[in-house]
C-alpha cells in the first residue's frame, strides 16, 4: 500500500495558544493550575498537561478560591465568567481568538434587536459559550430540515452565526436555506468556520482524488476530526475516525491501495507519528505528503502571560 499524508493537518493556531496558556501559566504560577473542560478535545494533550500540574474541572466549584483558573479554547458563556470572578479565582482566557470573534457577533446581533440562530450541534461546548452571550432565547440548528421546521418571532429581525468547526458544505445548505426561507436574515456568510477547519476539509477533498481509504486521527469528541471522516465518506472514501495506531483494524486496509491520512486540528503529531508507524508495519511502503494550504497563522497570548 502507498499513504498519502494530507496538508496541513494537525495542530491549529488556536491550539497551539490553548496549549502554550496552560504550559505558561504552570511555569509562572506554578501548580496545580485549573482548566475549566479539557483545553481543546484530546485526551493525549489533556494528559500531558496533567502530568505538568494541570487539574482539569467540570464545575467552578472544583476551584478553590482564589486560584488560577483557565477557560478552554471552546470558550464559556458570560455567567460562567461572572461567577469564576465572583469566586474571587484569578482568570486566564484561551478562547481562541476565532471563537472570540464569533462571541462578539452574537452580541452585536443581540444588541441590534435580532432574534439569534446559531448554526452547530447543540450541547457541543463552543456552542454552549456562544448561546451564552445573549440573554435572549437562541435557536441551534444544524441542517436545512431543521431550518424548515423553525419557528421566529419576526422574520425581518433575525441573525444567525456559526459553530466555527462545522463541514464547510454542510453549513453551506444552512445559511442557503435560512436565507431562502428568511431574506432579510443577516449573518457572516461562511466566514465564522475558521481557516484551519476549511484547510483541512479541503485538504482531505485533494486526498480523495489519490486515495481509496481514509483515516481521520482525532478525538470521537472533537467536532473537527468529525467533520474531516464525514468529508471524506462524501468524497466516496471508505473513511475512519481513530484516536491513535491501536485503534486501526487491520481489515479495514484489505483490498485498499492507498491510504489517506490527516488528524483534526487537536491533534499533536507524535500522534500522526505513531500511527504512520502501524501502517508500516501493515503494509504501507511508500509515504508522500500532499501539496497544500501552508499555515504561517499565529496568535498571542494573553498579556499577562505574554511578558
Amino acid at each position: 500500500m502507498d499513504l498519502m499524508l494530507a496538508q496541513p493537518r494537525g495542530f491549529c493556531a488556536g491550539v497551539v495558544r490553548a496549549v502554550a496558556i496552560v504550559e505558561r501559566a504552570l511555569e509562572a504560577y506554578g501548580a496545580p493550575i485549573y482548566v475549566l473542560h479539557e483545553i481543546v478535545h484530546n485526551r493525549r494533550v489533556v494528559e500531558d498537561l496533567e502530568r505538568q500540574g494541570a487539574v482539569f474541572v467540570e464545575d467552578l466549584s472544583d476551584a478553590p478560591v482564589g486560584s488560577v483558573l483557565i477557560f478552554s479554547a471552546h470558550g464559556v458563556a458570560r455567567r460562567v465568567r461572572e461567577a469564576a470572578e465572583a469566586r474571587g479565582l484569578r482568570v486566564i482566557d484561551a478562547t481562541c481568538p476565532l471563537v472570540a470573534k464569533v462571541h462578539l457577533q452574537a452580541q452585536r446581533f443581540a444588541r441590534d434587536g435580532r432574534e439569534l440562530i446559531v448554526v452547530g450541534h447543540a450541547g457541543h461546548v463552543e456552542v454552549v459559550g456562544t448561546i451564552g452571550q445573549v440573554d435572549d432565547d437562541v435557536h441551534v440548528l444544524c441542517s436545512a430540515a431543521d431550518v424548515e421546521r423553525l419557528e421566529v418571532r419576526d422574520p425581518q429581525r433575525l441573525a444567525y452565526v456559526t459553530q466555527t468547526t462545522l463541514s464547510v458544505d454542510d453549513t453551506r445548505d444552512v445559511v442557503a436555506a435560512l436565507r431562502r426561507r428568511f431574506p432579510s436574515i443577516t449573518g457572516p456568510g461562511l466566514d465564522d468556520i475558521c481557516y484551519a477547519t476549511q484547510n483541512r476539509q479541503q485538504a482531505v477533498r485533494t486526498l480523495a482524488g489519490r486515495a481509496d481509504l481514509l483515516l481521520v486521527v482525532g478525538a470521537r469528541n472533537s467536532s473537527n476530526s468529525n467533520r474531516l471522516r464525514e468529508v471524506g465518506a462524501q468524497q466516496g472514501m471508505p473513511s475512519f475516525l481513530i484516536e491513535d495506531a491501536e485503534d486501526i483494524e487491520p481489515a479495514w486496509l484489505v483490498g485498499h491501495r492507498c491510504v489517506g491520512l490527516t488528524a483534526g486540528a487537536s491533534t499533536p503529531e507524535v500522534v500522526v507519528d505513531q500511527v504512520i508507524e502501524r501502517l508500516r508495519a501493515l503494509g504501507v511502503q511508500r509515504i508522500e505528503t500532499v501539496d497544500g494550504v501552508e499555515e504561517v497563522t499565529t496568535f498571542r497570548l494573553p498579556v499577562e502571560l505574554d511578558r
